[in-house]
């Protein structure tokens, strides 16, 4: 992994992907570290994000390396009218790795083709998140044990949601059983239903949410994206559409858990968070050590 950029969850093949994962743990142990001594670590984010930026930022200072960037692209030279080519070359020459994200689709596969250091992509558009991926495959594992022979359930935005994209294409080495919930509107794409079949996996679409609760070991909850919708009107019909209540989590299994990307909107409700079962906050600390183990790997430190 060392020099190389992460641009999808299949950049990784699967024995990286478990690499990657047993790395997280030792940070997990052991959060502060000095390995980045002298290291300068660019963080461009052209959309907003709270826990992606922060938990990066958050990594590399126990790791002791250093920050620069910016959080919006308002505050950097795209503002007037800068190539995102230009901006890559240039921070190319203050960094040693660039953490990404941006709006458009491709974008991270862009700047990783013309940049002389490793890119992250931190997400683009609707396309992929893998490093959000690489930390639900982190705690899944610590909540089930295992990655395999699992029955994993997501809801809400298929369609935009990268977080989803990458998760599904990553579990598709660990023989999941997917069910699939959203609106008609919003149902998974082709494109990431493909690798479910390539793989030989059974995937089950619905648009009823309480049938499948028993029958999950994780509940992966999305928030609708009004963002991602070229026409407002679209998502003010779907905006409701999945709304988790901790009444409905009474037949659900022991070791299911809820993980959520985050932000969450109104789709679980706050009744859920002192439920057992809900992890999504713990699933948001663990992409600390994830960041930590990816950085240290791309660097050649672990």
């Amino acid at each position: 992994m060392k020099n190389r950029s992460l641009i999808s969850i299949s950049d990784y093949s699967k024995e990286e992907i478990m690499q990657i994962l047993e790395i997280a743990a030792e940070f997990e142990k052991k959060p502060h570290q000095n390995l980045l001594n002298g290291r300068v670590i660019a963080s461009l984010f052209f959309e907003p994000s709270t826990r992606t930026r922060l938990s990066f930022e958050s990594a590399i200072q126990k790791l002791g390396g250093n920050v620069i960037g910016f959080s919006s692209a308002a505050t950097s030279s795209v503002q007037k009218g800068e190539s995102l080519k230009d901006t890559i070359l240039t921070v190319c020459n203050y960094s040693d790795l660039i953490v990404m994200r941006h709006p458009v689709d491709g974008s991270a596969r862009f700047a990783s083709e013309v940049a002389s250091v490793p890119i992250i992509n931190a997400g683009d558009g609707a396309n992929q998140h893998p490093t959000q991926c690489l930390l639900d495959l982190y705690s899944i594992q610590k909540t089930q044990g295992t990655l395999e022979n699992l029955e994993v359930t997501f809801v809400g935005d298929l369609k935009y949601g990268r977080t989803v994209h990458s998760l599904v294409i990553a579990l598709c080495q660990f023989n999941t059983k997917f069910h699939l919930v959203s609106p008609v509107e919003l149902k998974l794409p082709s494109a990431v239903k493909r690798h479910i079949k390539e793989a030989n996996l059974q995937y089950e679409q619905y648009t009823d949410f309480s049938e499948v609760i028993p029958k999950s070991d994780i509940i992966y909850m999305t928030r609708i994206q009004r963002e991602r919708f070229p026409d407002p009107l679209e998502y003010e019909k779907v905006k409701n559409a999945y709304i988790l209540d901790n009444s409905m989590l009474s037949n659900a299994k022991e070791n299911c858990r809820i993980l959520h990307p985050l932000p969450r909107v109104n789709e679980i409700s706050i009744n859920v968070d002192d439920n057992p079962k809900a992890y999504y906050f713990e699933q948001a600390l663990n992409g600390v050590f994830v960041r930590q183990a990816l950085i240290a790997s791309i660097l050649g430190l672990k």
